[in-house]
């Protein structure tokens, strides 16, 4: 089970993220960024892939980081970047490769995924959840 949920703040858009496990947690931030974005796709059938390696400090920092490279990727390859499969993902590493389309802009240009208030907790279901701030 994993989901997410856009929430409105001012002048930022707050995603809350929750996955049964901490791959789904990742993988449901990263929907949740494309959703944001909202992109004019250019061409449905032109699938663009990039691999990223990172390390970082501890899980909440490995997301933020990997929502980060992801982001910056974006705006690299003028894409949105859905959909990822990791090779490895630990508590302060990943290797993944990302998927994404083409697009002709953002409805929401995401300036950059912050730390503040970021922190990976499990609920009382079981399920790991995280809320993430972007700067709009």
């Amino acid at each position: 089970m994993r989901a997410h949920q856009i929430l409105s703040h001012t002048a930022d858009v707050r995603l809350r993220a929750e996955g049964s496990t901490i791959e789904e947690l990742f993988c449901a931030a990263l929907e949740g960024m494309a959703e944001i974005q909202s992109a004019r796709i250019t061409n449905h059938e032109l699938r663009i892939t990039k691999n990223i390696n990172m390390k970082s400090v501890d899980r909440t920092a490995l997301l933020i980081d990997f929502l980060s490279e992801v982001l910056a990727q974006s705006q690299i390859e003028k894409a949105v970047f859905d959909t990822v499969a990791f090779v490895k993902l630990t508590n302060t590493e990943l290797e993944a490769e990302i998927s994404g389309e083409r697009a002709e802009g953002f409805a929401e240009d995401i300036k950059a995924v912050t730390y503040h208030g970021a922190e990976i907790v499990q609920n009382s279901a079981g399920n790991y959840e995280t809320t993430i701030l972007f700067d709009i």
